[in-house]
């Protein structure tokens, strides 16, 4: 079952001589429950495609569709909502919040939210990401991989229907590194979570169901690995 439908999407920065095209009039589909990785160089478009999925930037032509949902027809209250409640963010900088615990981070998009937090959940992901017993921790008490583990527990907090990940294990060792992807593959499997992860890393991409290739703005490859 269809998800996620990206149709004709372009982005466009600068104006005149300056004007350079993020995205060219990029198309494509992605099944519900779909582990897909993103590939291409530096400047290619991967981040700008990934943030226009989230709803973070929107873009200067085509259409996003999440659960047949028109994601840019909507203003720009409705799009908060739709970025804490639809789509879960994982930063390769971690984005937390230095002055907030671990179990703050994590329930943060919830109380944003207005919504209780569900503490079943909570529990479930504290012990998926080999945090318990670290819930008082500030950021600068935990190692990368820990800071990693918390950001990926604040995107699965409400539930989303789409993770998108852009480069989350960047900063990270290869151990640590391969221990981020697995755990975005449980999630992938566990939660039936739809799962977008852009990389420079060939053995991550090899590991994802299917891999697009982005350069200069367009798709270049899209190859089905295992279905």
């Amino acid at each position: 079952m269809e998800i996620l439908r990206i149709e004709n999407l372009t982005k466009t920065y600068g104006q005149g001589d300056n004007e350079v095209m993020a995205l060219d009039h990029v198309s494509f589909s992605v099944e519900k429950g779909q582990f897909v990785a993103i590939i291409g160089p530096s400047g290619s478009g991967k981040s700008t495609l990934l943030h226009i999925l989230g709803g973070v930037d929107r873009p200067t032509s085509g259409k996003v569709f999440l659960d047949n949902q028109d994601v840019y027809a909507q203003n720009e209250e409705q799009l908060a909502i739709f970025r804490r409640r639809q789509v879960g963010l994982v930063y390769q900088f971690y984005n937390l919040i230095p002055v907030l615990n671990v179990t703050e981070n994590m329930t943060l998009p919830v109380l944003l939210d207005g919504r209780k937090v569900n503490d079943e959940r909570l529990n479930e992901l504290l012990d998926v990401l080999g945090l318990r017993g670290r819930e008082k921790h500030l950021p600068n008490q935990l190692s990368g991989g820990q800071q990693q583990r918390v950001s990926i527990g604040r995107a699965l907090m409400n539930a989303p229907s789409v993770v998108l990940a852009d480069e989350p294990t960047g900063n990270l060792d290869s151990k640590n590194s391969q221990e981020i992807v697995e755990l975005l593959k449980l999630s992938n499997r566990k939660y039936g979570q739809t799962l977008i992860v852009i990389t420079h890393a060939e053995s991550i991409a090899l590991q994802a169901d299917r891999v697009i290739a982005i350069e200069d703005g367009k798709i270049t490859k899209d190859e089905v690995i295992r279905g």
